[in-house]
């Protein structure tokens, strides 16, 4: 019976004299709990810093999607999405019952979708109330009369970060498991703390049922809009590329940071909150996310002062992947609606390690479907187990880990979506320039805002484009208040011979990539691609 076993749970909430259930608490009341339970401390600004414990990021090797009638044939299944035996299952779910039966717990009542045409009601579980005050401020908060008539909830989750599965008994690969009941309605995040996992966990749900059941395009993307003019941008890129730091200008509102749905009337935040990198945060670089962090607003290992409890947001000595979360309201130039129109401007933001892409570059429709699907980028510091540097790969959508679907479910969506409204479409490096890691520099922040904003006024368009042929990109011949010789990053590099071959080497693993995965795809969509010229 679906959301039987949580069913079950709240049921206990009749139960005199024993553990209680906490309905959905206000922030401060959460915070009290958290810090009454030991579960975190508060920092001079007011948040409540928490530490996740061994698992300081995702686990892409412990998530699971259970294997189902209902849904075996849309899954794009593989390393992303992992099969589990619904059997399998059930008995970890029976586990994580058991150890929850008997604890006080935390319940949060969330909408995910801003457009309320297509809404899903969440319902979170949670063993602690510091992750009950995370997910609270990520989901978007229900009115009063939406809450007095939430019903039953379309996504149920079980968060249980003290409960660990046997890898051998359970079946799985650690003591740590997050799997997905795509039929069933549910998640399970067992045996990790980092709260990022119930997040993801709910932007995955989503990204199977807009698709499937709204006609709706899900992204992984940040989005903002300009308040005169009321065009709408949208940003794509996985953590680490600047998607938060770059939607969060304050010349624009902010729709949503990270999960947004695009459909026929325009894009809306699949979110209520933001979930931002804290790793060498400065005020004045990103002033909106700084000024976020107060009472409300949870933070993730980051390092403490121990006498004045003064964030330290240059102390990674925990994890490079120090978070906050906070609700959406604490930027100042917001959409609270969560709305936007119809994009105008679509930029791929993408890590480049190699220090071979230009800083900005315009791509065609098949360029972007070609790039929509590669999804190259680089993993940075942190926001995945295991990775210390920044590695080279390839995330189809800029979010293949949180996409049930085939990927070119999304891309012919997006191709659609280009036809009807021509909207422009940018790649941007926010990575190396100079030569790859540990020999070039990241291209600055400021810099990338002037040609952001570029892109997004028109301007960049202005005086045209010159066509590099290895990459098959479209670069700008200048941007005001920038130097013209950045646009091309061969002049970062000292020696072009050396560019030129670290541009053949990427330009080879392009090609290698889209003819191993994605070889039946639409020929002129291959052809938009990079090209080794040897």
């Amino acid at each position: 019976m679906r959301h039987a076993f949580t069913k079950k749970l709240l049921a206990r909430e009749n139960v005199t004299g024993g553990p209680q259930i906490y309905e959905d608490l206000a922030p401060a009341k959460l915070v009290e709990a958290a810090l009454a339970n030991g579960e975190g401390v508060l920092a001079s600004n007011g948040s409540l810093v928490i530490d996740t414990g061994e698992r300081t990021g995702r686990s892409p090797n412990d998530r699971f999607v259970v294997d189902d009638p209902a849904i075996h044939d849309n899954v794009c299944w593989g390393k992303t999405n992992v099969p589990i035996d619904r059997e399998v299952y059930e008995s970890i779910v029976h586990g994580v019952s058991g150890y929850l039966y008997g604890r006080d717990l935390y319940v949060v009542h969330g909408l995910a979708g801003a457009n309320r045409n297509h809404t899903r009601r969440v319902c979170v579980v949670c063993e602690r109330a510091s992750q009950a005050l995370f997910i609270r401020q990520m989901l978007i908060r229900p009115t009063a009369e939406e809450l007095a008539n939430f019903g039953e909830p379309d996504i149920c989750i079980l968060a249980a970060p003290g409960y660990h599965p046997d890898p051998e008994d359970d079946h799985v690969n650690s003591d740590a498991a997050v799997m997905l009941d795509l039929a069933g309605g549910c998640i399970v995040v067992a045996g990790t703390g980092y709260s990022g996992e119930i997040k993801k966990g709910v932007f995955s749900f989503m990204n199977y049922l807009l698709p499937v059941e709204d006609d709706v395009l899900s992204m992984h993307c940040s989005a903002n809009v300009d308040p005169q003019t009321g065009e709408t941008a949208v940003l794509f890129g996985l953590s680490g590329t600047g998607k938060t730091t770059l939607s969060a200008d304050p010349t624009r509102q902010l729709i949503g940071d990270d999960e947004h749905g695009w459909s026929k009337h325009g894009v809306f935040n699949i979110e209520g909150g933001c979930y931002a990198k804290t790793i060498d945060l400065s005020p004045i670089t990103e002033p909106d996310i700084y000024n976020a962090i107060r009472f409300g607003a949870v933070c993730e290992n980051v390092v403490l002062d121990k006498e004045t409890r003064e964030p330290d947001y240059s102390d990674g000595s925990k994890t490079e992947n120090t978070r906050v979360a906070y609700p959406i309201e604490h930027i100042s130039s917001v959409r609270l609606d969560g709305r936007g129109g119809v994009p105008s401007v679509v930029l791929f933001l993408t890590c480049d390690a190699f220090g071979v892409l230009p800083p900005i570059s315009k791509l065609s429709r098949e360029g972007a479907m070609y790039h929509f699907i590669t999804g190259f980028t680089s993993k940075v510091a942190g926001t995945e187990e295991g990775i210390k540097e920044p590695t080279p790969t390839f995330s189809a959508l800029f979010g293949e880990p949180f996409m049930p679907l085939d990927p070119m479910v999304y891309a012919d969506m997006l191709g659609k979506r280009i036809d009807s409204t021509h909207c422009r479409v940018y790649l941007v490096n926010t990575g190396w320039q100079g030569g790859g890691y540990g020999v070039g520099a990241r291209f600055s922040l400021p810099a990338t805002r002037a040609l952001v904003s570029a892109a997004l006024s028109g301007e960049l368009d202005a005086e045209g484009y010159t066509h590099d042929d290895r990459l098959n990109l479209d670069i700008p011949v200048a941007c005001p208040g920038l130097d013209a010789k950045v646009l091309n990053p061969r002049n970062s590099w000292t020696s072009g011979e050396a560019y030129d071959e670290a541009a053949e080497k990427l330009a080879e693993m392009f090609a290698n990539h889209a003819a191993e995965r994605f070889a039946t795809v639409d020929e002129n969509v291959l052809a938009a691609g990079p090209h080794p010229t040897k």
